[in-house]
């Protein structure tokens, strides 16, 4: 599992930022399949992509996103996923579409989008996780 966001997703494929950003599906899919492995190309409209061409695209999300650790978080949260036994492409989906819900939640709540911690996005993706399993 990969998630890049765009210029570390224009250092592996060895292309100017601007390429990738023009083409972000395509990007998202050569990776997926160039490295056999599930990637989201992180950023407005993160793009999970997988080796044998199935995608998804999240509309979810805003700018809090772009703040330090929340991409450790998104990590943490597809790990958590993984260790469930939850194969690799539905994984990383399901923990990009928590990640990004739980930032419009916070922004909900009044929390963000400015100043949005990664912390902050435990506790909506928590309860965002247990209504979806009820």
């Amino acid at each position: 599992v990969l998630t890049p966001h765009p210029l570390e997703a224009a250092r592996l494929e060895n292309k100017p930022v601007a390429e990738i950003q023009a083409d972000r599906l395509q990007t998202a899919l050569n990776l997926a399949a160039r490295l056999n492995s599930a990637v989201v190309l992180k950023g407005n409209g993160s793009i999970v992509a997988d080796a044998h061409g199935r995608w998804r695209l999240c509309a979810l999300g805003n700018p809090g996103l772009a703040s330090a650790g929340t991409g450790d978080v998104l990590g943490g949260f597809v790990a958590a996923l993984l260790a469930q036994s939850i194969p690799a492409f539905e994984a990383l989906a399901a923990g990009v579409y928590l990640h990004a819900a739980a930032a419009d939640l916070c922004v909900k709540e009044g929390r963000g989008p400015a100043g949005l911690t990664a912390s902050e996005l435990i506790d909506p993706a928590r309860r965002l996780r247990n209504q979806l399993s009820t």
